[in-house]
């Protein structure tokens, strides 16, 4: 049988051990060797979230049904964390004679029961990550008022969390400042970008700059201390690497 292999991670899901893409990726392919199936596809989306079909690879890897006969994933919350969007998964995988296996449930569509026990725990995943969400907006809110804390994700350039906290990185705080300077002298996103390149001045994990890169860093109300979340604005001097 021809398999679609099938791996995802999202912001919270990268750091737990066991899910990163390339384990994923890896258990996938010990899979297709122990039953036999021939790898046809390797999908993978990075840093976006099972509650949405809005995922480039996913959405290239259901337009492309015609190429495989098996939809691998490593665990059924890789695939969907919405139980509606299982469904509609399901179903067209049904009208096109497709079949689904996740490796870690033990479960494929071959069997009724396999089919049911899929549905349940796609319902009970959907249940933790609305609870996972709930819990996380009440704690963002909880910073954004009373003031600790940072108040998004992620690792901005210019930045480093310590205990929960942003921190600023002196080398690439120079960097920025350096980036609204050469702004402020009239340079284009482009031009600004090819001057930190030309300069071997690496971008966030080691990366060459682009003018979504720089005009991020530009647009960006943090690096003038502004933390701002979900209409909740919180001044923060400490963490300003410009000023107006």
């Amino acid at each position: 049988m021809r398999a679609a292999l099938y791996a995802r991670v999202s912001t919270e899901d990268q750091a737990r051990e066991g899910f990163s893409l390339d384990a994923q990726m890896k258990k996938l392919e010990a899979h297709c060797k122990m039953w036999n199936y021939t790898p046809v596809g390797r999908f993978i989306d990075d840093g976006y979230s099972g509650r949405t079909t809005d995922r480039p690879e996913y959405k290239k890897m259901m337009d492309s049904m015609d190429e495989w006969d098996i939809l691998l994933v490593l665990k059924m919350d890789r695939i969907h964390r919405n139980s509606m969007n299982f469904a509609l998964m399901m179903n067209t995988l049904s009208e096109n004679n497709k079949e689904f296996c996740s490796v870690h449930e033990k479960f494929n569509t071959k069997a009724a029961m396999g089919r049911f026990v899929m549905d349940l725990m796609q319902r009970i995943a959907q249940l933790e990550s609305e609870q996972i969400g709930e819990r996380v907006l009440m704690g963002m809110t909880r910073k954004a008022k009373h003031g600790t804390g940072t108040l998004g994700s992620g690792h901005p350039y210019g930045y480093s969390f310590e205990d929960g906290n942003l921190k600023i990185n002196l080398d690439e705080a120079l960097t920025v400042r350096a980036i609204y300077n050469l702004y402020m002298k009239k340079l284009s996103v482009s031009e600004i970008a090819r001057t930190l390149n030309d300069a071997h001045i690496p971008a966030k994990k080691g990366g060459s700059w682009n003018r979504q890169s720089i005009d991020g860093i530009l647009k960006n109300p943090l690096y003038s201390g502004q933390l701002k979340w979900n209409g909740i604005t919180r001044k923060d001097e400490v963490a300003a690497l410009v000023h107006n």
